[in-house]
């Protein structure tokens, strides 16, 4: 078997088998399989596609090519959750402990950020102490004492994935569906969760643009978790606005305390609870959606989900008190209020322009490795369909100076659009695939 044939089959719209498949990506792994024929087939993947076979087997591929993770002497069954990424998610946050404390044991390992604000690690290291980087014998403990854990990728998960998807950066070959659907799902199956549920984010915040492509990108993940024996669905939400009112890492996570606490933003609220409605119905814990959000809502109600953080916390060796009293998070020293430049309607809201000024805040990385601050970031007081006054705040900028909150002034300001006419808010789940 050579690279070069399978090369050719794929450009000329042929199948490549499960055996071939596995030699592409065994000898990529090893070094046998060079960067420019990895590089070339990618592109043939991108032009000609790949059916769902074909996919899940390139998969599960890539799965295999490092650690993989087996928790069942500990838990049965565990679940996780994934989402394709957006403005203001700090759902891992909130969804994490109410389903473990729905009875759902949860082991998750999530990534540092890159662009736009940082990630569920970045935003749980704002917690003082917080520890993500575990040992495999630190995260089975907690995952066996709490039955909730949320640590930091393993650089040993599948790092075939790593090394395609840094390639495929480099040669214009992202933009592939099934390259796309298999780099998530593989790592989610190293991982070892019985139950996934996505969350595939839709609109001019995330990755996703259209709603036609968000649902091929989740079909294509479902069929991947079914091809591996795993139980799926993926919730389809916008991103035509941010989600909840902050964005930031320690001001994402003040929201998070606060929902769990009862007093979370409406849209941050629904979506967990219908997100971990669908793992409960996966996990056989409820019949169906309508009694797995029930389920939701009296386990945020009777507090156990807020219990369940705070243990969670604990044993990873954060700060109780600065999650009691929220207050004593890192807070920027300056707070400046960006006004409305006219009265009218928030008719949209540019999720990417507000994540990127994040960014140039010092809240999101340019580059890996580099360190961020976890105490800047945006605070919300208009969102799609809010009424203005000329002069009133569209929002707050948690800055590190008047001069660093200055600099990005003006783009935000561009990122909303103000119009005279009533507006309904975007809907926050568009389809969920089961």
């Amino acid at each position: 078997m050579r690279a070069v044939d399978l090369i050719i089959k794929k450009r000329d719209g042929g199948s490549l088998t499960t055996a071939e498949i596995d030699f592409l990506i065994d000898g990529y792994t090893s070094g046998q399989i060079a960067d420019e024929q990895m590089a070339a087939w990618a592109m043939a993947v991108v032009i000609r596609g790949m059916d769902d076979r074909e996919t899940g087997d390139l998969t599960l591929a890539m799965a295999r090519s490092g650690d993989q993770l087996d928790l069942h002497d500990l838990a049965p069954l565990t679940v996780d959750k994934h989402s394709t990424g957006g403005i203001g998610d700090k759902t891992s946050l909130v969804l994490g402990p109410l389903v473990s404390a729905a009875g759902m044991p949860v082991a998750k390992m999530s990534g540092r950020g890159l662009g736009f604000s940082g990630g569920t690690i970045d935003k749980l290291e704002s917690i003082p102490g917080f520890r993500t980087e575990l040992s495999s014998a630190e995260f089975r403990h907690a995952l066996q004492q709490i039955g909730l854990v949320i640590a930091a990728q393993s650089g040993d998960l599948a790092p075939a994935d790593k090394r395609l998807y840094a390639l495929r950066d480099v040669t214009g070959t992202v933009e592939s569906i099934p390259l796309i659907a298999a780099s998530i799902m593989s790592k989610k199956l190293a991982a070892g969760a019985d139950c996934i549920v996505l969350d595939v984010k839709c609109g001019a915040g995330a990755f996703m643009h259209t709603l036609d492509d968000a649902r091929k990108l989740a079909r294509a993940m479902v069929a991947i978790g079914r091809h591996a024996g795993r139980r799926m669905a993926a919730a389809i939400t916008t991103m035509e606005q941010p989600l909840g009112l902050h964005i930031g890492n320690a001001l994402e996570v003040r929201e998070a305390i606060a929902t769990l606490r009862g007093n979370g933003p409406a849209d941050l609220v629904e979506l967990c609870v219908n997100l971990g409605a669908e793992l409960a119905v996966l996990a056989g814990v409820a019949p169906d959606p309508a009694s797995g959000r029930d389920l939701m809502r009296e386990t945020l109600a009777s507090g156990r989900a807020w219990q369940r953080f705070t243990r969670f916390v604990a044993n990873q060796g954060g700060d109780i008190t600065s999650i009691e009293h929220p207050e004593r998070l890192p807070q920027a020293p300056c707070v400046v209020a960006l006004p409305a430049p006219q009265s009218g309607v928030v008719a949209a809201i540019d999720g990417a322009a507000l994540g990127n000024a994040v960014n140039r805040l010092g809240g999101g990385r340019t580059r890996k490795g580099e360190a961020i601050d976890p105490a800047v970031g945006l605070a919300l007081t208009a969102r799609v369909g809010s009424v203005v006054q000329a002069g009133e705040p569209l929002l707050h900028i948690h800055a590190a100076s008047a001069d660093a909150a200055a600099l990005v002034g003006t783009e935000l300001t561009a990122a909303y659009r103000i119009g005279t006419t009533a507006v309904a808010p975007p809907p926050l789940i568009y389809d969920i695939i089961r």
